[in-house]
């Protein structure tokens, strides 16, 4: 398995989250970031090519996957933007209260073995009037389709990095800490267990 996951699943990720509909989502949400920023699971720096050099002083890439950190790397150095690649989990992030303009996470709740604690850890460190910025995969609004992601998350979090299929991400964003400021959902590619997303704007609670 550490061939696997140092050399073979960080590419198939990449991949994988580079396809069109999740690229769209991306495209849609980060450019909102501003001012000091902080993206938890930075991964392979997909998120990178959309952050607008205007409006963002620097980025702070949080992940504990450093074998994903000499992907990002090559994104980072085309983007010129400041960005600081940080190798550890979200779950305890090293960093001040009330440090960021902008906490960013895309496709990453999903992972994280305590989503809910890294929720209440990119809250700490949200300056006041600070914005969570969002797009996950998750839970189905149809009874079917659950059922189906229930079925299939055990074998599929050992394939894929430990990801849920079926986590309910307005409910863990608001157990902690936040408010729903601004929230779409939608099926990216018709109705199959992958394809449900969540996208949008959470403030503290």
């Amino acid at each position: 398995m550490k061939l696997y996951d140092t050399h073979i699943f960080p590419r198939l990720l990449d991949v994988a989250c580079s396809l069109a509909p999740v690229r769209r989502q991306r495209q849609r949400l980060v450019p909102l970031a501003h001012g000091r920023v902080l993206e938890i699971g930075i991964g392979t720096g997909l998120n990178i090519p959309y952050y607008d050099p205007a409006r963002v002083e620097k980025v702070w890439g949080l992940d504990p996957a450093v074998e994903m950190h000499r992907l990002a790397a090559g994104r980072v150095a085309r983007s010129g933007l400041d960005v600081e690649l940080i190798g550890l989990s979200g779950e305890q992030i090293p960093l001040d209260d009330h440090t960021f303009d902008t906490v960013v996470v895309t496709y990453t709740l999903c992972t994280i073995p305590d989503a809910v604690q890294a929720l209440r850890e990119m809250r700490r460190v949200l300056k006041p009037g600070g914005e969570l910025l969002f797009s996950e995969h998750g839970q189905a609004p149809d009874e079917a389709i659950r059922r189906w992601q229930d079925r299939l998350t055990p074998l599929w979090r050992r394939l894929s990095g430990g990801c849920h299929l079926n986590r309910a991400i307005p409910d863990l964003i608001q157990a902690g800490g936040f408010r729903l400021r601004h929230l779409e959902s939608h099926y990216l590619t018709g109705r199959q267990s992958l394809g449900f997303n969540y996208r949008g704007v959470a403030i503290p609670a």
